[in-house]
């Protein structure tokens, strides 16, 4: 059964999947050139895999629904439950859980856009498809868009702090 927004759906998750292995790909730059793996650049790499599979399966719940023949009105209800549930978690322990792992808490971009725009934008989204109110399939699939969007912003800001930390080279022998 086809449903709207379901080939917007697997190219986004297609995107999310792409951008999942390039952040790791750029993630071993650091240790490539020698230096130590910071926790930040662990929790961010944790952090970013976590986000993206819960937004890969926000891609794929739909679909997953219309295999069982569901109503389009509980398709969006469904996905949209068990997509936000998930995402607002993680959204909103993010702080607390950088700052018990890092020290820190987010730099305050990470947290304007990654934490406040992008749980906004999934409670919203929440209110709106379990209202059942028209267009539910194009909030749904316009905040799983976003709330990913927010998630390459964090990491590129992310990204950018540590680049900028002291890459702490170990030790080597001096070849004879």
């Amino acid at each position: 059964m086809e449903f709207k927004g379901e080939t917007f759906l697997y190219i986004l998750a297609g995107l999310m999947f792409t951008f999942a292995g390039f952040s790791a790909l750029l993630l071993t730059l650091r240790p490539a050139t020698g230096a130590r793996l910071s926790l930040l650049d662990r929790y961010l790499a944790k952090t970013v895999m976590t986000f993206i599979f819960v937004l890969t399966a926000g891609s794929l719940l739909p679909a997953l629904f219309a295999l069982f023949d569901f109503q389009e009105k509980w398709i969006w209800r469904g996905s949209g439950v068990l997509f936000a549930l998930p995402m607002l978690f993680l959204q909103v322990t993010y702080p607390s859980r950088r700052r018990r792992v890092t020290g820190k808490g987010p730099p305050p971009e990470i947290f304007a856009v990654l934490v406040l725009l992008g749980s906004v934008v999934t409670l919203v989204m929440l209110g709106y498809v379990l209202g059942g109110l028209q267009y539910s399939a194009a909030a749904y699939i316009t905040a799983l868009t976003i709330d990913f969007f927010t998630v390459v912003f964090g990491f590129v800001v992310a990204l950018d702090v540590i680049m900028q930390q002291p890459t702490e080279v170990p030790d080597r022998p001096a070849p004879p």
